[in-house]
C-alpha cells in the first residue's frame, strides 16, 4: 500500500480532505475513488511554485504544453469505468506527471502508463518513486497506438483530447471492457466505450477541456 505523506498548510490532510468534500459536492459518489484520491499526495507530484494550489479543483500546468488533469475529471472518469466493476488491468494514455496512474494503482493491481514526452516520462518515474508506487508500469510510446505487447486491457483511460477514438485502442481492449476518452477539437466531451459480444456501445457524457492527443514522441 502507499504511503500516505501529509504535510503541512496548504498540503495537509485537511486541505485534501477539503478537496474530497468538494468532490462530493460535485457528485462524486464512489468512496474507493474518493479514497484513492486522498491517498495520493497530489502536491508531490506539481512544480513546487503550485504546491499551495495542488488541492484546488483545478488543472495545474506541467510544461511541455501538458497539465495536470483536474481532480475532478479524475475522479469522474475512474467513477465512470468502474461503476459495477473492478478496473482490471489498466492502461492510460497520457502519463504526464504519474499522477492519475498514481490514484489508478490505488484500485487495481496492474496499472501501465505511456507517455510520449521523454522528460515528462522521467519525471512521473521520478514522482512515483518518491511515494514508493513501484506497482505502475511506465513506457516511452505514442499513446494513439496504445500498448500492443500489454493488451488486452479491461479499463483505458486517456488523458487528451482526440479528434477520433483511435483504432488501435479500440483493438485493444477486451471484450466486457471500458475505455473513458476526451473527443472532439472545438468543443470536447468525454466518451465512454465498452466492447460488448455485438460490438461497440459509445455513451457521450461530460463536456470537457483537454490537451489535444498528439502523435510522434518528443
Amino acid at each position: 500500500m502507499t504511503q500516505t505523506h501529509s504535510g503541512s498548510g496548504m498540503t495537509s490532510q485537511r486541505t485534501r480532505a477539503r478537496m474530497i468534500a468538494r468532490l462530493r459536492e460535485k457528485g462524486i459518489r464512489d468512496e474507493r475513488v474518493l479514497s484513492a484520491l486522498v491517498a495520493v499526495p497530489r502536491h508531490l507530484f506539481v512544480e513546487e511554485a503550485l504546491a499551495s494550489r495542488a488541492y484546488e479543483d483545478t488543472a495545474l500546468p506541467l510544461g511541455f504544453s501538458q497539465t495536470i488533469s483536474q481532480p475532478f475529471i479524475v475522479a469522474r472518469m475512474i467513477e465512470v469505468l468502474r461503476e459495477g466493476r473492478e478496473l482490471g488491468k489498466t492502461l492510460e494514455v497520457g502519463a504526464g506527471c504519474g499522477y492519475q496512474a498514481a490514484v489508478l494503482a490505488q484500485l487495481t493491481k496492474e496499472v501501465y502508463a505511456v507517455e510520449r514526452i521523454e522528460p515528462l516520462l522521467a519525471k512521473a518515474k521520478l514522482n512515483l518513486r518518491a511515494i514508493q508506487e513501484f506497482r505502475v508500469r511506465l513506457k516511452y510510446a505514442d499513446g494513439q497506438f496504445g500498448l500492443p505487447e500489454a493488451a488486452p486491457f479491461d479499463t483505458i483511460i486517456v488523458a487528451a483530447a482526440a479528434s477520433c477514438v483511435p483504432q488501435a485502442l479500440l483493438q485493444q481492449l477486451a471484450l466486457g471492457g471500458r475505455m473513458v476518452i476526451p473527443v472532439g477539437q472545438g468543443e470536447q466531451y468525454l466518451l465512454l466505450v465498452e466492447r460488448r459480444a455485438e460490438g461497440y456501445i459509445e455513451t457521450p457524457l461530460d463536456g470537457v477541456r483537454f490537451v489535444p492527443l498528439l502523435s510522434g514522441l518528443e
